[in-house]
């Protein structure tokens, strides 16, 4: 895909590929799932995967990539800022994922084309939503013990769900992103997530993001 200089042309490809989006079961279950961050050193965005077995959540291989920042931080557009170093640290990966986890929205977006959604359906992997914040939409709080949730819903239709990943604790915006639907999006979610808040693979990518970026800063 040729990455815009404009928000005139992003908004362009946001209704490109929204239309490919595909909200459907998993065909089988994972057997490595990846988690995914961004960070930002000077004009640079660090994109890093993390690659772990599941459902043990061992991990397993990580990568990443520096790519020139090329497009503003504009909300909304998130996925033209951070998508192109992400993808280059997903393919950097010796293993193919079945599926990644995303710190973002899926479709539980404004034109439904959360980061998850819009890289998924450029690199064709089941992609999962998980946000620390509402974007978008309506809910109810869950329930305070691990595993409850509520419906997200915007604009009359339920986009994904609020969990609860841990006792007593904020709950997390669940969203499907692509060839994935909102029940398995939660499972695996569940099964990512033991003592933390926020999934193992999404930890693992903040960490290893933020590291990276230490490192650049003390030369």
């Amino acid at each position: 895909m040729k990455w815009p200089k404009n928000i005139t042309e992003a908004k362009e490809i946001q209704e490109v590929l929204k239309k490919k989006v595909s909200i459907i079961p998993l065909r089988k279950s994972p057997e490595y799932v990846a988690g995914v961050d961004a960070a930002f050193f000077e004009d640079k965005i660090i994109g890093v995967a993390c690659l772990y077995r599941y459902p043990e959540i061992i991990l397993i291989e990580e990568a990443y990539s520096l790519t020139e920042g090329s497009f503003p931080y504009i909300p909304g557009f998130l996925s033209f800022r951070e998508g192109p170093a992400i993808m280059k640290a997903i393919r950097a990966l010796k293993m193919k994922p079945d599926v990644i986890l995303f710190d973002g929205q899926g479709i539980a977006h404004p034109k439904g084309l959360g980061i998850a959604s819009h890289i998924g359906v450029l690199i064709d992997i089941p992609t999962i939503g998980c946000a620390k914040s509402r974007l978008v939409g309506n809910y109810r709080e869950p329930r305070l013990k691990k595993g409850s949730r509520s419906s997200l819903s915007y604009n009359g239709k339920i986009v994904g769900a609020v969990l609860r990943t841990k006792d007593n604790v904020r709950p997390v915006f669940i969203s499907p992103g692509h060839r994935i639907n909102l029940k398995n999006s939660i499972k695996i979610i569940l099964g990512c997530t033991s003592t933390y808040r926020i999934p193992e693979p999404l930890r693992r990518a903040d960490f290893i993001s933020k590291k990276i970026k230490r490192e650049l800063l003390a030369g």
